[in-house]
């Protein structure tokens, strides 16, 4: 239990972090790669896409060279802020958002072309601006699709690995999450909190991904 609770704590507290700052920044990025044409759209999209299909440890890899302290991020951060992403659940926040950001990013844009544009055009009509547009008619017709990507994107925050591994470490009580700790664990071996941790994770996991093939499912069935 008292690697357990830190451990399950750490990866709530890093999956939920992850989530909210990808809630606003994939939604945002998946509404202007719907509604707005601009010259590279596809090559960005791809960019966006790339840690879905990447190995977790370049991914990893290339935020260690971003944001570590020989990085043009890192060194920025360390010296103007003070901050140091390096080892902290900070960088694991950091990892996981950035690997699961495809997971909105894809939903997000899909909900937001599904939209009829009639309706936003009669919107226009009446007078509306367009943020008025956007958080009176857009996101109410696109929440269900956002929602479920953001659910997704919770479920492999909670289990994300490599990245995390690589940037945050392994420090008990304060990098240490769930799939880490099986492996340290498993290294160990240490079965009995493998199987512990493992079922923890799983049964997390089924109840997110049930709640996301709930919110899929048409909104009438004929």
């Amino acid at each position: 239990m008292e690697t357990i609770f830190p451990a399950l704590f750490l990866s709530l507290k890093v999956a939920t972090c992850a989530t909210l700052i990808n809630l606003i920044f994939g939604t945002l990025t998946g509404y202007a790669l719907a509604k707005c044409r601009f010259i590279g759209r596809d090559l960005l999209d791809t960019i966006f896409t790339l840690p879905m299909v990447l190995p977790p440890t370049v991914v990893g890899y290339y935020l260690l060279v971003l944001f570590g302290r020989q990085g043009a991020l890192g060194q920025w951060l360390h010296n103007t802020f003070q901050i140091n992403l390096i080892f902290t659940w900070q960088g694991a926040v950091l990892a996981a958002a950035v690997v699961t950001f495809p997971l909105i990013v894809k939903p997000a844009r899909a909900a937001f072309e599904n939209i009829n544009p009639q309706l936003e055009q009669a919107a226009r009509t009446l007078g509306l601006p367009e943020w008025a547009i956007f958080v009176r008619v857009t996101l109410p017709l696109a929440w269900r699709g956002i929602l479920a990507g953001l659910l997704l994107a919770f479920a492999r925050a909670l289990g994300e690995f490599g990245a995390t591994l690589m940037i945050a470490g392994s420090i008990p009580n304060e990098t240490q999450t769930l799939s880490i700790a099986v492996y340290e664990a498993v290294q160990a071996g240490d079965d009995n909190l493998a199987n512990q941790l493992v079922i923890i994770i799983s049964a997390v996991c089924i109840v997110i991904l049930w709640a996301t093939q709930v919110l899929s499912k048409p909104r009438y069935q004929a």
